[in-house]
């Protein structure tokens, strides 16, 4: 079995993670909310299964409000 790469979720970035298969799912983070959506709304063009976290504010996602889809 793969050992999963740990990393630090950094205050101010946002994130969304995309599901690729059973047990498999990838967090994408970037810093500002306009590059995030970006990316976010790309990989729902290419038919991906995302779902948006927001951004981190150091205990919690803040920022959450789902993004419309393109």
């Amino acid at each position: 079995m793969r050992k999963t790469k740990d990393f630090k979720k950094t205050q101010g970035h946002y994130f969304f993670n995309i599901k690729m298969g059973y047990q498999n799912t990838i967090t994408i983070t970037r810093e500002t909310k306009d590059e995030a959506v970006y990316a976010y709304k790309g990989y729902l063009k290419q038919g991906k299964d995302c779902q948006w976290l927001g951004m981190w504010d150091g205990k919690n996602f803040v920022d959450t409000e789902q993004v419309e889809s393109a």
